[in-house]
C-alpha cells in the first residue's frame, strides 16, 4: 500500500512540476488580481461618473415578493466589469498578434527564388547583352 501511494504522489509531482500547469496557476493568480483591479475601477470611478452624469444609482433595487430584491445594479456593474476586461484583452491580444505578425513579414518580405527564376533571368540578361 505504501508502494502505491509513493507512485501516486510521484504522478501527482510530475503533473505539477510541468510547464503548462504552471503557465496556468500563474495566469489564474494574475487574472484574479485583474478581475479585482477592473472591479474595483468600476465601483469607485466608473459607477459614480454613471450617477453623477444620468442622476441614476447604479446600485439599485427592486422589491419583489416575501422582502427578496432583484439587485439589478451589480448586475449592470459585472456587465460593465466585463466589457472593460473584454476590451482590455482584446487590446492585449491585438498587439501581441501584431508584433507576432512583424517577425514573420520580415522572413515572408523576400521569398527566395527558385534555381530555374535564377537561370532563366541569368538568359534573358544575356540575351539582352547581345542584341
Amino acid at each position: 500500500m505504501k508502494e502505491k501511494g509513493k507512485g501516486l504522489f510521484e504522478e501527482f509531482k510530475k503533473f505539477v512540476l510541468r510547464g503548462n500547469v504552471l503557465d496556468l496557476s500563474v495566469g489564474v493568480i494574475i487574472g484574479t488580481a485583474f478581475a479585482g483591479l477592473i472591479g474595483a475601477f468600476t465601483d469607485d470611478f466608473i459607477n459614480p461618473l454613471i450617477n453623477g452624469i444620468g442622476g441614476a444609482e447604479v446600485a439599485g433595487r427592486i422589491k419583489i415578493y416575501g422582502g427578496q430584491y432583484l439587485n439589478w445594479g451589480h448586475f449592470v456593474t459585472q456587465i460593465i466589469n466585463f466589457l472593460i476586461m473584454a476590451f482590455v484583452l482584446f487590446l492585449i491580444l491585438k498587439s501581441v498578434n501584431k508584433l507576432m505578425s512583424l517577425g514573420k513579414k520580415k522572413e515572408e518580405a523576400a521569398p527566395k527564388k527558385s534555381d530555374e527564376v535564377v537561370l532563366l533571368e541569368q538568359i534573358r540578361d544575356e540575351l539582352k547583352k547581345r542584341k
